[in-house]
């Protein structure tokens, strides 16, 4: 009976301490926790100007990283990393540990909002259509696609833009997904796909990266619900990080900080949105 006993405390105890060991080891293994004892955060981007990209010197620059970076030092970081991620592989990237946030212009989706945690968003923004030279096939729209089944469209894998289309009425065999938005101006510039679909900004950037064999549409008609807020994005785990993120950006954007640091990358005043993450979330 003693022996039994024992036996019964050791086991409770081992299973006791096992339990203060995973509730430690998962409090430890947190961003902020990082960030309080390293100084250090890491960020995930995917190559898309004017967003989060590389530029000519290799250095990771865009609206979102800069814009992390102002706001992780004001947090105390003294480094920020950055590991170069496929769009559709950010999200399962953060939930692997890869990095700690994702700092892409990701959009704040109801869908996306149950897989990670959204600060509220850093702008709004709608999409274009990027073409030919002159638009010869007259496109403006989803519904443009969705009424001639002979039509291809170019869309970044991962990206609101495919639910979008899908919820246009776009078949699936006339939706070209690509990896990024490099993969994209090749598509039209090769003729596989009529258009691409994508923010207005980033589309305007491909645009001139293509000189004269494309353009990007300045008329494009789509359905107010889907301007996109962009924002960072954090493990669920890491909410603390998230609630201090938020509140540095309550305090600074709209700032004359903040709009001459995305200014370069065709942001302004007019980008500046009051909704919050909750209320994207909820699909309000």
């Amino acid at each position: 009976m003693k022996k039994w006993l024992k036996k019964t405390q050791r086991t409770a105890l081992g299973i006791g301490t096992l339990a203060l060991f995973i509730n430690f080891s998962c409090h430890a293994d947190t961003a902020l926790d990082k960030l309080n004892k390293t100084g250090e955060i890491s960020i995930g981007y995917s190559n898309e100007e004017p967003f989060a990209y590389a530029d000519a010197s290799g250095k990771v620059t865009g609206e979102s990283p800069e814009i992390a970076r102002i706001i992780f030092k004001k947090l105390g970081a003294k480094k920020v990393d950055s590991v170069l991620t496929e769009w559709g592989a950010l999200i399962p990237g953060l939930h692997a540990g890869r990095f700690d946030v994702i700092a892409a212009g990701m959009y704040i989706t109801p869908e996306r909002c149950k897989q990670v945690l959204f600060t509220d968003p850093q702008y709004q923004l709608g999409d274009t259509l990027l073409v030919k030279p002159g638009n010869p096939k007259k496109l403006h729209s989803y519904a443009d696609f969705a009424k001639n089944h002979d039509l291809r469209l170019a869309v970044t894998a991962g990206t609101v833009e495919l639910k979008y289309a899908r919820d246009s009425g776009i078949a699936d065999d006339q939706i070209i997904q690509v990896p990024n938005t490099t993969a994209q101006l090749q598509a039209v510039k090769a003729g596989r796909a009529d258009a691409a679909i994508g923010t207005a900004l980033t589309m305007k950037d491909l645009a001139k990266k293509g000189g004269s064999s494309v353009e990007a549409t300045t008329d494009f008609v789509d359905d107010p619900s889907h301007i996109g807020y962009g924002a960072l994005a954090f493990r669920p785990q890491d909410k603390e990080l998230r609630d201090k993120v938020n509140a540095e950006l309550k305090k600074w954007l709209g700032s004359e900080e903040h709009l001459r640091t995305v200014a370069p990358f065709g942001f302004d005043k007019s980008n500046i949105t009051h909704k919050t993450a909750a209320e994207i979330c909820k699909g309000s």
